[in-house]
């Protein structure tokens, strides 16, 4: 079997759940790939990673079993970019904190790695959003799992974000910025922004205005198959854009657009697990002496 494995910067306490890793997959003789990135920082730490072949981000490695997430949501995120249309099965091993896509436990590695041989798992299909403009902005990279933000730069006055669906006027957000968040990103940023939790499988968009000047200006879950469009301007002719963790800087010129991607994300869901539980896990839901 042929899997991947990808990671970023490890504490020592991590090594161990590291090591057990390469471990497993060496005793099931599976065939190691690393990207270049991870390859690197293993080679700096006392991590023995056995016979491997290096791949660099936006290769083609649509002939993987499998790809591994080591660390957290953000790594995972990364992942995402290295698999993009190839749509290769990801299993996120959470080495990290928070953890709503990494959701196997670093105390689960041996359970998790005999489930992909012996098939103990199902697929989770995650929806993509992508950015279309008129720019070349993200290049090959112009999707995210979790969301697309628009934000003011650094200490300038609020924006103004003209907001359309599908060609017709929704409203001007008149605020520090606005996010269109996937159902998987709904526990991202548009939470702690005073977004709605949405189920992964809602086939929606949210519309999160961050920090709005009119406080009766609420988010707004619309259908994915919406094509949301924008219009900026403030007195700062420059702003940020992001998907997920990569950012750039544009000016009120650009024209964007966000709509569904044609591909998914191809989640590995371990038997047993459950989205609901994971959000009792993790915004502390029910911690309450009345249960």
């Amino acid at each position: 079997m042929k899997i991947g494995v990808h990671g970023r910067k490890f504490i020592d306490e991590s090594i161990p759940y590291i090591q057990e890793v390469f471990d497993e997959l060496n005793k099931k003789g599976a065939e190691i790939y690393l990207s270049t990135n991870f390859l690197a920082i293993l080679k700096e730490s006392s991590v023995k990673f056995g016979k491997y072949i290096a791949y660099k981000p936006g290769e083609d490695i649509a002939d993987l079993n499998f790809i591994i997430s080591l660390g957290g949501d953000g790594t995972l995120l990364e992942v995402i970019t290295h698999v993009g249309p190839q749509e290769i099965p990801i299993l996120g091993i959470n080495t990290g904190r928070l953890g709503f896509l990494a959701t196997t436990s670093k105390t689960e590695i041996s359970k998790a790695i005999s489930a992909l041989y012996n098939n103990f798992f199902t697929f989770d299909y995650r929806t993509l959003l992508k950015l279309e403009s008129d720019w070349d902005i993200f290049g090959a990279l112009n999707f995210g799992l979790n969301e697309f933000t628009i934000l003011k730069k650094d200490t300038s006055s609020m924006i103004v974000v003209h907001t359309f669906i599908d060609g017709e006027y929704l409203n001007s957000y008149w605020a520090d910025g606005l996010i269109v968040s996937t159902p998987t990103g709904s526990t991202g940023y548009s939470i702690s922004c005073g977004g709605p939790v949405v189920l992964p499988q809602s086939h929606n968009f949210i519309i999160t205005p961050v920090s709005p000047h009119n406080l009766n200006v609420r988010p707004m879950v619309v259908s994915d198959k919406s094509v949301i469009s924008f219009e900026i301007e403030g007195r700062s002719k420059n702003f940020l854009v992001s998907l997920d963790s990569r950012s750039y800087t544009v000016d009120e010129s650009i024209q964007m657009a966000v709509r569904k991607e044609d591909f998914k994300a191809k989640l590995v869901k371990l038997n047993g697990y459950n989205f609901l539980d994971t959000l009792r896990q993790k915004l502390s839901w029910g911690l309450d002496i009345r249960n």
